[in-house]
């Protein structure tokens, strides 16, 4: 059996490989004198010295590689990298296939598109040193490690000609959340997902320690990698010729393996789970570079992960040494005169979106269409009179959620942790299945390769999934018990850093929206208790751009159907969903609740007794728990002190709230001042941790009159009503909090107040005798009646 590769071949693509390696070192180091026309001087060498360079020679080889059989067999074809600090290299990749030039004309195929293709990378007003949204062909930046392999598997479901290399570096492999995402091919449908090809970059170094699984047995690799359900493929070494010959007879292998099994599953209708195949590389870290510095092991070791020659204004030696280093490549064979990658070289590039970096799959804004959505308002719960009959708003929304699925059978899918039932979701079960390809017992319930629903018991991969399934053109919603979202938070983060970059990235299309539905909430954790109450991811969210993100507090059922409605519709944010499932007081109409959610804010008349005149006291509500205790506040001061005017305002989108210089869902001050008043006190009932409105407020005429009531981190099992008393949120104690800030009201109500007082101990101590609320509390409905005039 010959060479997977001819001589000529060979040449080629090994002078490819020493092009994008030349490439990435002049980023990291260079200023001037790309070409080495000149003998280097520290005038040609950027003052600080930014990058890394250990991990980019293993992924500008894949990158040829990859070139060469997308070329052959014509695919379609994207590369996802885990080691982020292999941002030259693939900035080099795409600037040699010719993407990044008609992106960024200006750094055009000559000597002076060289040079600024040096002078930008890890320089002010430059692109930083990460595989950036600035970098063609990245749906992955990478910079934080661990959802390389999840965001390929995102993008590679309902993709089915879609082949997604995914690179693990050996120190990413280390982390929780990639040890988690080799579980994912359990979720591969080979019928109608496209195929990921991990590839485990074993270098053998992270920053300064050695990575655990470059130095256990590779047997013992072996078993691990096969016990995750890989067929892998081992190719090391480090003599270059070798090593393509290896590797591209390995992709060769793997590559018609994953063909075939694609075959057997869509034209013989072989439905066992397959045994997908991955390649282990092992290479040296740095390889190509530096074999020491100042007398130290330098490829190959830790030492070569950043920069391996620093200081050259301190060590002229170092200054040699580098130009040596980029010398070798023979950058006078690569480019001709001009400066431009000579034509049989370029060749090797595939033709227009084949190109990884053109792959229109990794600008999913380009492939997006918008969701067949039904009409939310024929799934609305009736309302005859506000809070006098009830629902669970996630088990109306799940209704809505089972048609959206049936409309959109490729283009939308539910990701959550095993909680899309005990969420009141269920509805979508009567439309499709659980994603699942491993085996299926007797007894197991809606459990199919095709299904659209994705659960496993890890909030990283729900996160990362649908992460990779958005950045390439679909739609999605995450459903998550509120607390334990949180374990996602450095996810969120990177994610919403993407859409604020991507904003001013012309050629970024928009995508869809990243949409939380975050439900089984602080106040309703019956079963559970204070583990799984913890309101602050809202908080964490608030801290990104303000024309990201978007938080939204539904009052009732009607109101979630309208807010699900725009967040499945809307782009580039990350919306946040607050609902519970338990049965809850429905308060509007859908006509009203349209109209409320479209405003984000407004007065509820029903349950005022002001609404027209200045009222004495503002009771302001975000959120369905706090929204039911202020409308029962409301109507306790309505029975015992009827001169009180009273305004009840609800809080739907929180971010109305802020200054609308701070926000565009901003109120101006003019706005908020009608609603809340310049002076009069506002008791606020809130959903999460009370300093947010604070913080949210600071700015407005009235926040010193501002009194805010939330979950203040007192929580256990108990009752619904137990929970609001233990956070100082429930009816009496709003009520309580009325009197001591309505000047006069002291005076003249301290029997009401005590009363208020009494009755707190009163359902305190029958929780304890009974272990639940009183039916006063639990079956409250609005006592009736028409609302007083303004």
């Amino acid at each position: 059996m010959g060479e997977a590769l001819a001589p000529k071949e060979l040449e080629l693509l090994h002078a490819w490989w020493r092009a994008a390696n030349y490439l990435s070192v002049g980023q990291i180091y260079l200023l001037d004198n790309p070409l080495l026309r000149e003998p280097l001087t520290l005038d040609h060498v950027k003052p600080r010295l930014l990058g890394h360079w250990g991990t980019t020679p293993g992924l500008t080889l894949l990158y040829a590689h990859l070139n060469r059989v997308i070329r052959r067999d014509d695919l379609d074809a994207l590369f996802v990298t885990g080691p982020g600090h292999g941002g030259p290299g693939l900035v080099a990749s795409t600037y040699l296939e010719g993407t990044y030039t008609e992106i960024y004309p200006h750094i055009g195929h000559d000597e002076e598109g060289l040079r600024r293709l040096f002078r930008q990378f890890s320089f002010p007003g430059g692109i930083p040193s990460h595989v950036a949204p600035q970098t063609p062909g990245s749906i992955h930046e990478g910079g934080e490690l661990g959802y390389a392999l999840v965001h390929a598997y995102g993008a590679a479901f309902d993709h089915p000609g879609l082949l997604v290399c995914c690179v693990i570096g050996d120190g990413e492999a280390e982390t929780g959340p990639l040890a988690a995402s080799w579980h994912s091919n359990k979720f591969v449908d080979p019928v109608r997902d496209g195929a990921v090809l991990p590839v485990l970059h074993l270098n053998g170094y992270k920053i300064a320690n050695p990575t655990v699984l470059a130095r256990i047995p590779e047997p013992e690799l072996r078993s691990l990698l096969e016990g995750y359900g890989h067929a892998p493929y081992f190719v090391s070494g480090d003599d270059p010729a070798a090593v393509h010959q290896a590797l591209a007879a390995t992709l060769d292998e793997v590559v018609a393996e994953i063909a075939a099994i694609q075959r057997r599953a869509r034209e013989d209708g072989v439905r066992e789970r397959p045994r997908w195949p991955m390649i282990v590389l092992r290479t040296p870290k740095g390889w190509t570079g530096p074999k020491t510095v100042d007398g130290l092991p330098a490829e190959g070791s830790f030492r070569s992960h950043q920069v391996p020659l620093a200081g050259l204004r301190e060590h002229p030696e170092h200054l040699a040494q580098l130009e040596a280093w980029m010398r070798s490549y023979g950058p006078e064979e690569l480019f001709d005169d001009g400066g431009a990658l000579r034509p049989e070289i370029a060749a090797l590039a595939p033709d227009g979106p084949r190109r990884m970096g053109a792959n229109p799959v990794a600008n999913g804004g380009l492939l997006l269409a918008d969701l067949e959505l039904p009409d939310f308002r024929a799934y609305a719960v009736d309302v005859p009179a506000p809070a006098r009959s009830t629902s669970e708003a996630t088990r109306v929304l799940g209704t809505w959620l089972r048609d959206v699925v049936r409309s959109n059978p490729q283009t939308f899918r539910i990701m959550g942790p095993d909680e899309t039932a005990s969420n009141r979701l269920s509805a979508v079960f009567e439309a499709t299945d659980r994603a699942w390809a491993a085996e299926i017992r007797d007894g197991d319930e809606h459990l199919a390769p095709d299904g659209r629903v994705m659960e496993v018991l890890s909030e990283h991969l729900c996160q990362g999934w649908l992460e990779g399934y958005l950045l390439t053109g679909r739609h999605g919603l995450f459903n998550c018990y509120e607390a334990f979202i949180h374990i996602v938070d450095s996810m969120f983060n990177q994610h919403a850093k993407w859409l604020k970059v991507t904003r001013d990235i012309p050629w970024r299309r928009p995508i869809a929206s990243l949409n939380y539905l975050l439900s089984s909430h602080v106040w309703r954790q019956d079963h559970n208790g204070f583990s799984h109450q913890d309101p602050g991811f809202i908080d964490h969210v608030v801290n990104k751009k303000a024309e990201v993100v978007r938080v939204y507090l539904p009052p009732d059922a009607n109101c979630l159907l309208s807010v699900a409605d725009h967040c499945l519709r809307s782009r580039d944010y990350v919306n946040v969903i607050v609902a519970g499932k338990q049965p809850a007081l429905n308060f509007l109409t859908m006509d009203e609740a349209v109209a409320h959610c479209t405003r984000g804010i407004g007065i509820w008349p029903w349950a005022s007794t002001a609404v027209d005149e200045e009222p004495d006291v503002v009771l302001a509500c975000a959120g369905d728990a706090p929204t039911l205790e202020v409308v029962a506040a409301a109507a306790l001061l309505r029975e015992h002190l009827p001169d009180l005017r009273v305004r009840v305002v609800n809080v739907v989108d929180l971010m109305r709230l802020q200054p609308d210089t701070e926000h565009p869902h901003g109120l101006g001050d003019r706005e908020f001042d009608a609603l809340f008043t310049t002076s009069r006190p506002v008791i606020f009932a809130y959903h999460g941790y009370p300093w947010l409105i604070h913080r949210l407020t600071y700015r407005r005429t009235n926040h010193h009159e501002f009194h805010v009531r939330g979950y203040k981190e007192e929580g256990t099992t108990t009752t619904p009503f137990d929970m609001v008393m233990l956070n100082d949120l429930d009816r009496f104690g709003l009520v309580i909090d009325v009197i001591d800030r309505v000047p006069g009201l002291g005076e003249r109500a301290a029997g009401l107040r005590q009363r208020m007082s009494d009755e707190r101990l009163r359902h305190r101590a029958f929780t304890r005798e009974t272990g639940d609320d009183p039916a006063s509390v639990r079956d409250w409905v609005w006592p009736g009646g028409p609302p007083a005039a303004g």
